[in-house]
């Protein structure tokens, strides 16, 4: 009797087409949280925006686009790269934080579930195909990850869709300059059990969080412009409380994942983090690897492509993770038995880790 492993057995992604340039916010003016105007010049803000993020670009869905219609796209390409019929679908798990959220207006709705959309839009009609979404901050995808490897262990269930889909450009504060970080896209995988005689697949999870002080670190609050509605509401985030959260906290989660798996950090191929700001996602892989005495590299172990696609909150990790696998990523592969560990911070705070033999 072999033991029960989790494979990821398919991946999709959908990376809206709409490219939205840094230049593009140069005439913008921007108001810091105390309302006061910015008296910065356009070109200034977003140098100083690039260094401090990484990000040079972002993308942001069309008009007519909705999250779970995005979701859908990634999860039809997560189906067909499984080679799955989706009617076999025991779970659909959509990680997202904001719910389909319509132009024009910032009302979040997710009654019914953007996974109950999905699976309508999927044309499944199998009742026993049970569909949740999970909020959870930016590490979402994971959770849901770690919740269907759970359920697949128990033998509870033996396939899931798991999809991370989010629509940030409808809920961001166009005076605000965190506006830059945030982006629209969507990620998806098959989760199934596997009895194979090969070592692939989940190996441990972590996850922890903190909601005393940290609670508030990103939430729902007023635009920063002066003369604003205070009953309209947009996200907004304490950026120095999250990045040194995410500085002390992160590596720390991501050990215990590491240390659960029985995996030696040397063996680590690659590490797929979710992107959030380019400085501080290298300071986290710095600090992890100081954690076992070792120096890292960043540029080899981390792949990145949020100067690309920006802050796509539960979206970043497997849309990195489906662009690696389609050779998407310049200088970065992932070939059978690679190690790789995967981890995510976000509004809670919360942060989890999971360790992967492809």
């Amino acid at each position: 009797m072999h033991h029960i492993k989790t494979i990821i057995s398919g991946t999709g992604s959908f990376i809206p087409e709409n490219i939205i340039h840094n230049h593009e916010f140069i005439d913008q003016r921007f108001f810091e949280k105390d309302n006061s105007v910015i008296e910065s010049s356009g070109e200034e803000v977003i140098r100083k925006f690039r260094d401090i993020t990484g990000i040079r670009e972002r993308r942001w869905v069309n008009k007519d686009q909705n999250n779970s219609q995005i979701g859908l796209l990634a999860a039809r390409q997560a189906i067909e790269s499984a080679g799955i019929d989706p009617e076999t679908l025991d779970q659909i798990i959509v990680a997202h934080n904001f719910g389909d959220v319509f132009t024009e207006t910032i009302q979040t709705d997710i009654v019914p579930s953007l996974a109950s959309r999905i699976k309508h839009l999927l044309g499944i009609k199998n009742p026993a195909c049970i569909p949740y979404d999970i909020i959870f901050g930016c590490p979402g995808w994971i959770q849901g990850i770690i919740q269907a490897d759970s359920f697949i262990r128990s033998g509870m269930a033996d396939r899931c869709l798991i999809i991370g889909t989010e629509t940030l450009s409808r809920v961001v504060d166009v005076y605000d300059r965190d506006t830059m970080i945030f982006s629209d896209g969507a990620g998806a995988a098959i989760l199934e059990k596997s009895d194979r005689d090969d070592d692939s697949g989940i190996l441990s999870t972590a996850a922890v969080s903190h909601t005393f002080e940290e609670l508030g670190y990103l939430f729902l609050g007023k635009s920063n412009e002066p003369e604003s509605d205070p009953n309209v509401r947009y996200i907004k985030m304490h950026g120095r409380k999250v990045y040194e959260y995410s500085l002390s906290q992160v590596p720390l989660a991501m050990k215990t994942a590491l240390d659960r798996s029985g995996i030696s950090i040397d063996d680590v191929k690659k590490i797929l983090i979710h992107q959030a700001n380019e400085k501080m996602d290298e300071a986290i892989i710095q600090r992890f690897y100081r954690l076992y005495g070792k120096k890292a590299n960043p540029a080899e172990v981390m792949p990145m492509n949020i100067s690309e696609l920006g802050n796509s909150s539960v979206a970043t990790v497997p849309t990195l993770y489906d662009m690696i696998l389609n050779n998407r990523i310049p200088n970065h592969r992932i070939e059978k038995g690679d190690i790789l560990l995967f981890a995510s911070v976000g509004a809670g705070m919360n942060i989890n880790s999971f360790v992967y033999r492809q």
